[in-house]
């Protein structure tokens, strides 16, 4: 004779398979009401009872409300989502990512909806998929972002309608620094600048290591007097406090025109400081070995 487990068309069979499963299974009412969900689903929601879930709305537990409404599209349109990512917030305040997969039940005796699903938390893989990603973005020497950055800067503020300005930086007589005290002091040089920079800029702007000894500034919604304004404000501190020449040079985006072509003009103006800078006495660096 079969085993009952053998089969899902066992109902305590069925009933112990949704219990002991570690993904949240849960069902809900048209109006987001919570009406059954399994121990998993609970303990994703950090709440100990199904009769405290039913007290809850699904403004509750949800972080996007409008997320949410573009899967209950997606449910009336299709009758199904699969792997729909969210984002949940427990009863302590913690948010979790999870993905869900859900079908559209619609009761033949009395008409009602309900959603049927099943959610999976991924919380841990989102954040070592981010900090993978973060670290493919930064310099290991400095912890600035590096050049892969400027990609992602680009896309994320592609809208032929928004505004950035930049600052390219390049320190005055760093090859002959280096050489003449180790790549060490040149070493600890690029990092007290990338830590200057770090320091004083603000929310707004962000420290890219372009390579070797040139830095650049990206300001985002920035426009021409803001960037040259900021150029001045981190020379004049420099100035004061870190005791590292540098040669700067900045541009503002123009015409809708590509990240690359304004840094490209903010290069062009660095070209000329830099030659203004080089043609003078060599230059003192307050770090030695």
């Amino acid at each position: 004779m079969p085993s009952q487990f053998s089969s899902l068309d066992d109902v305590e069979a069925l009933r112990r398979f949704v219990r002991d499963l570690r993904e949240g299974v849960y069902v809900t009412d048209s109006n987001g009401r919570i009406m059954d969900g399994n121990p998993a689903f609970l303990a994703m929601l950090g709440i100990a009872s199904l009769e405290e879930a039913r007290r809850m709305k699904r403004t509750d537990f949800m972080v996007d409300e409008e997320r949410r409404d573009a899967e209950l599209l997606g449910l009336e349109r299709d009758g199904a989502v699969h792997d729909f990512e969210l984002e949940i917030r427990r009863r302590d305040g913690e948010a979790r990512t999870v993905i869900d997969t859900a079908y559209r039940c619609l009761d033949p005796e009395t008409g009602e909806v309900f959603y049927q699903g099943i959610l999976i938390d991924i919380t841990d893989r989102k954040r070592l998929e981010e900090r993978l990603l973060d670290q493919s973005l930064r310099d290991p020497l400095t912890g600035c972002w590096n050049r892969r950055y400027l990609t992602e800067f680009a896309g994320r503020h592609a809208d032929a309608s928004g505004s950035w300005g930049c600052i390219m930086v390049d320190i005055d007589h760093f090859k002959q620094y280096n050489d003449e005290f180790g790549h060490e002091a040149g070493d600890a040089v690029l990092n007290r600048v990338a830590r200057f920079f770090m320091r004083t800029t603000r929310v707004e702007e962000t420290t890219v290591r372009m390579g070797g000894d040139e830095f650049l500034i990206l300001l985002n919604g920035a426009d021409a007097q803001a960037t040259e304004n900021t150029s001045q404000r981190l020379t004049a501190m420099a100035g004061r406090e870190l005791l590292v020449p540098f040669s700067a040079g900045w541009a503002s985006r123009e015409n809708g025109e590509s990240l690359e072509k304004t840094i490209a003009r903010a290069d062009h103006r660095l070209l000329h400081a830099r030659g203004l800078t080089r043609s003078g006495a060599r230059a003192k660096f307050a770090i030695v070995p």
